[in-house]
């Protein structure tokens, strides 16, 4: 009984460790246009992502006054997709009603450029693998 015993536990934790998937770095930059809301205030990002999901804002800036909002989010994820919207003065989601924004993961290190328009569920994602390119896109 004792080796039975021993032996289930012994499988159950290899199936424990052996099960865990390995986290990669996503570098995301988020670029919004809100040249088109009306007196922008508190702009950013929340999704399911950080230590409060849905709840804590990733802030966004307009550093040149040009209506075009970025910010940059590294993290460290196993999982293969991230949820997430635009917020504007401060808890004001976009695409109300719409289904959430969707970013998809290779699993491996990833640098990705996402760039919209609030309110528009269309998007660019640009994989910013070609160091070359993002640092230009970037200005790094």
């Amino acid at each position: 009984m004792k080796s039975t015993t021993l032996k289930f536990i012994s499988f159950t934790c290899f199936l424990l460790i052996g099960c865990v998937q390995k986290t990669h770095q996503k570098t995301l930059h988020f670029k919004v246009d809100m040249t088109f809301v009306e007196n922008p205030l508190d702009v950013g990002v929340r999704g399911d992502f950080g230590q409060n999901p849905w709840k804590e804002t990733m802030p966004l800036t307009d550093a040149d006054g040009d209506g075009i909002y970025d910010g940059q989010l590294i993290t460290k994820t196993a999982q293969n997709t991230m949820q997430f919207k635009f917020i504007n003065h401060g808890d004001r989601f976009e695409l109300s009603g719409k289904d959430n924004r969707v970013i998809s993961f290779e699993y491996r290190p990833e640098i990705i450029v996402y760039e919209a328009v609030f309110n528009d569920p269309n998007a660019k994602i640009v994989d910013g693998r070609n160091a070359q390119e993002y640092k230009r896109m970037w200005s790094l």
